[in-house]
């Protein structure tokens, strides 16, 4: 007889000012041995000619196996998100992605 290991169910409990979400169209990641520093900014452009301004407004630093595990499900994620909806088209300037 086999038994069924049974996955406690998780309950993921958000304030409303989470919720509510930071809207960002630019990243910067980094590492260090122990971390990944995942920075998620606004930029805007510059009051001169050529420059912008990146202000970041959210940062999550997690372990290498996150980070990795975030990898995995983003990309799983993008692909059923384009076999309902189509390719995304990728950036033309990677500095705007």
């Amino acid at each position: 007889m086999s038994e069924v290991s049974q996955v406690p169910e998780l309950r993921v409990d958000i304030d409303r000012e989470t919720a509510l979400g930071k809207y960002a169209n630019f990243a910067i990641f980094s590492h260090q041995k122990n971390e990944f520093y995942l920075d998620f900014a606004l930029m805007q452009p510059g009051v001169q000619a050529n420059q912008a301004v990146a202000v970041v407004t959210s940062r999550v630093i997690t372990s290498p196996q996150h980070a990795k595990a975030l990898l995995r499900s983003l990309a799983e994620n993008i692909q059923r998100y384009e076999e309902t909806f189509g390719v995304i088209p990728e950036a033309l300037d990677s500095s705007k992605a």
